[in-house]
């Protein structure tokens, strides 16, 4: 059969524009929901979507079992099962009211598509995930070497996360202008930055080991003073690159740019960690660590109620369910 079906795919994008603005969605969120129909399109050999039986949910099910993950080669992890489903559920549920599908789709033939119990508890499951201690950390920060403009942009990166605990997507958009060194202060303005779910976050840096402080002040200094850096200039810029006669394609400098996501950062962090034979944390596993340590030196509710807000969160409960380990 065809890839695709002309009216499949018109149906696809009137439900992207209703997910648009009907329900505020954004492209990344719309993105998604359009894989999980692909391949619930997959599943089936691309049939009509007005050929829905009840029995193509199921088998979709069975599909998505045999899926690997293109990473690693193993089966989908629950969570992801679990998740497509529910979007391809949201998809035919919104399709039961449209003209057209009245006859061939009923709200009970939609309930199809529920994930198992049992594989639903594991979906949603929390699951510890690893965090570095304050001195791991700092044993990681002390073997990273300051002397190129680069070793001094990702010592500098490890520092401002430490400082933060802000989220490597946030970071890696982040320009001169929302860092005042001086006040110990960062505007992630939702409008420049990519904050998680567009919240604008004010924060003051945390009290921690003030070698990083100083890095990262130096670090600023560096790119204002010796670089020429301007406000709209990248916090963490990436690497210019050209072709040198003789040489190929090569590192030039620092650009004025900041990466485009965040999976350069991680790997930079990872780095410094696998270099003293520790294991691989993320950015975002100094969440947890900020956490931990604010809970040990937090005197009254109070603190603990401002550490979770300069994280980010509006509730403190979000930071203790979410981010403080049980040891």
């Amino acid at each position: 059969m065809a890839n695709y079906i002309e009216e499949n795919e018109r149906i696809k994008h009137d439900y992207a524009t209703y997910l648009r603005h009907a329900k505020g969605q954004d492209e990344k969120s719309i993105d998604k929901v359009m894989a999980a129909i692909r391949q619930f399109e997959d599943s089936t050999k691309t049939k009509a979507f007005k050929k829905f039986h009840r029995q193509q949910a199921a088998d979709f099910k069975a599909y998505l079992a045999r899926q690997k993950n293109a990473k690693t080669g193993k089966p989908l992890a629950f969570s992801t099962v679990d998740a497509t489903l529910r979007l391809v559920k949201g998809f035919f549920h919104w399709l039961v009211s449209r003209p057209g599908f009245k006859r061939v789709l009923t709200y009970p033939d939609v309930e199809y598509f529920n994930n198992t119990l049992k594989a639903g508890r594991v979906a949603h499951t929390q699951r510890e995930i690893p965090y570095p201690s304050m001195q791991q950390a700092a044993h990681a920060f002390q073997a990273m070497p300051f002397e190129t403009e680069f070793d001094k942009r990702d010592k500098a990166l490890f520092a401002f996360f430490m400082l933060t605990g802000a989220r490597d997507g946030a970071v890696a958009s982040l320009k001169l202008k929302h860092v005042n060194v001086d006040l110990g202060h960062v505007f992630q303005d939702a409008r420049e930055v990519n904050t998680k779910g567009a919240k604008t976050i004010m924060c003051q840096f945390f009290p921690v080991d003030p070698v990083y402080r100083a890095c990262f002040t130096e670090w600023v200094r560096f790119l204002r003073d010796d670089k020429l850096f301007g406000p709209d200039d990248a916090l963490f810029p990436k690497a210019k690159t050209g072709y040198v006669p003789g040489q190929g394609l090569c590192n030039l400098g620092l650009a004025r740019e900041g990466y485009a996501n965040a999976s350069p950062l991680n790997a930079i962090i990872r780095g410094a960690f696998a270099n003293v034979q520790l294991p691989q944390f993320t950015p975002h596993a100094f969440r947890k660590t900020l956490t931990k340590y604010g809970d040990e030196i937090s005197k009254t509710m109070e603190q603990r109620k401002a550490w979770s807000m300069n994280l980010g969160h509006e509730s403190l409960a979000v930071t203790v369910n979410s981010y403080l380990p049980v040891v």
